[in-house]
Formats: C-alpha cells, structure tokens, sequence
C-alpha cells in the first residue's frame, strides 16, 4: 500500500490557509491570506519538499484544485514549480466538479474515504495531500 501525506499550512492557533497571497481565499471574512510569506527562508524551503508534486502524486480537495488550477499552468515555461505541478498526476475530491481542465487531473468519484482508500491500494508513487483552506 503506498503512503498518503498530508501537507497544510496552519498558524499556532489552529488557522489552516494557504500560503498564497492576501487575496488568494478570503471566505469566511479571513483578511490574513498570505501570513506566511513574511516567514519564509530557506530553512522554509527546504521543507516545502514534496508540496510541487515532484515523484510524487497530489491528492486536492475542489477549493485546492481551483486554487492551484488559476495559478500554476499560466506561470513561465521554465518555472520548475509548474512544470512538476503540471506533469504530477492529480486526484481531486469534489462533489460538485464535473470536469477538469488542468493536464493530468482525474475526479475521484463516490465518496472520498472510499476513493482514497482505493488509491492508496494502487501500485504507484506517494501521494501528497495539500490542503490551501478548510
């Protein structure tokens, strides 16, 4: 069975964002997008390991998906962050989703315990979790 990884972004008093800009998720009325960037280092870096997708498979909820749909494919040909994201095999979790337009994006269809249950028994590469916002 290969190795599910969660990987989230959440503050010492329990707020899970994603580390993206101010502007990037402000359900809820959440006005500190972004509160991670004036943190960063290469300490920071170095641990962000696996968050691109490199060797490995993403697991995204529908919120993550979107998030990182916006974003990644439009970025330069030579950036290596999206050139991982876009070659990773993406599995995305969504009730309401019906198509996906991100290369190598499949839904994960039924209910999700199950369909994550069912990738995991699969031979292939980890998958990596990310989670942007709750």
């Amino acid at each position: 069975m290969r190795k599910l990884i969660a990987s989230t972004f959440v503050s010492l008093d329990g707020v899970m964002q994603a580390p993206g800009g101010p502007e990037e998720d402000r359900s809820g009325g959440f006005a500190f997008g972004g509160w991670t960037f004036s943190y960063w280092d290469e300490v920071m870096g170095r641990s962000m390991s696996g968050f691109d997708g490199k060797d490995r498979e993403l697991v995204l909820g529908r919120r993550t998906y979107e998030i990182f749909e916006a974003h990644w494919p439009y970025q330069p040909a030579d950036n290596p962050i999206a050139q991982t994201r876009d070659a990773a095999r993406k599995h995305v979790a969504s009730r309401t989703l019906e198509k996906l337009h991100w290369n190598n994006s499949t839904l994960l269809r039924g209910e999700v315990i199950a369909a994550v249950t069912a990738l995991k028994s699969e031979a292939g590469a980890s998958c990596r979790s990310s989670a942007a916002a709750p």
